[in-house]
């Protein structure tokens, strides 16, 4: 409800209007009214209607495609976007991503965990890294000027190289203490290359989600999605790089496995 709030007010359309809408999307993911129980995994955990599987997937392409065309044309185009789009777009991309969570909440706490904590590793090592090394190894250039001037290649690199090092430690950790299974754990599973590769798409898809809320602030002429969280700035702001990210991650545990 406080995301949609902000975000009414970045795309100057009705607050209470939003609020409401927030409020029954909030009772459409949390209500217990059988979506999340209708099939389980072979190893016993409970699995997602079968219809949010591809929802997972579209959001996926939406947010893959979505995100190359805003970041490529940068702030400037974002008004030239019909209005209903830009009033749509958060909305839906949280009510996929709270199915998402409560997807991943399901699999365990252990699981969910490290889901969230890929987009916390990538933020923390991208800032420390871009800091003592941005512009020195590519030559000054950034990852998207117009839209977030501080954001550097080194720091997007540094960001992958954060969550392989926490997804190597977690695996780790799972075996070593018979945890219920991570994020990190099902893709190890599945061979070293899978591995990398759906870290690196996962951490590219949460910088996604960072640049596409920075370029929709700028557009506005704002720092911040709010001021609800003092010293943060909004709800936006701390969940931006989660909205693609969940549903992506669930997507690729899903890919390979068969429902009972």
């Amino acid at each position: 409800v406080a995301a949609l709030w902000e975000w009414s007010r970045l795309v100057n359309d009705r607050r209470k209007l939003w609020m409401g809408f927030g409020a029954a999307m909030t009772w459409a993911i949390l209500s217990p009214n059988g979506l999340f129980w209708q099939a389980r995994w072979p190893d016993g955990l409970p699995q997602a209607a079968a219809w949010l599987v591809p929802l997972w997937g579209a959001a996926s392409l939406s947010w893959v495609a979505g995100g190359a065309w805003l970041l490529r044309h940068g702030p400037a185009r974002w008004p030239d976007l019909p209005q209903w789009l830009r009033q749509i777009s958060v909305p839906l991309a949280l009510l996929v991503a709270g199915y998402a969570l409560v997807q991943a909440r399901l699999r365990g706490v252990n699981f969910l965990l490290s889901a969230l904590a890929l987009v916390w590793a990538a933020d923390i090592a991208a800032y420390f890294v871009g800091r003592a090394l941005g512009g020195k190894l590519s030559g000054g250039r950034k990852l998207a000027p117009s839209i977030s001037p501080g954001k550097s290649w080194e720091g997007a690199a540094g960001g992958f190289l954060g969550v392989l090092l926490t997804a190597a430690a977690w695996t780790w950790m799972d075996r070593a203490w018979q945890l219920s299974p991570s994020l990190y754990t099902i893709f190890w599973q599945r061979g070293v290359a899978w591995f990398a590769g759906a870290l690196a798409l996962l951490t590219a898809m949460s910088v996604v989600g960072d640049l596409t809320e920075s370029l929709v602030k700028r557009a506005a002429g704002v720092k911040d999605s709010s001021r609800l969280l003092p010293g943060h700035g909004g709800v936006l702001d701390r969940i931006d790089a989660l909205l693609p990210t969940l549903p992506l991650a669930l997507l690729l545990v899903s890919i390979g496995q068969e429902v009972k």
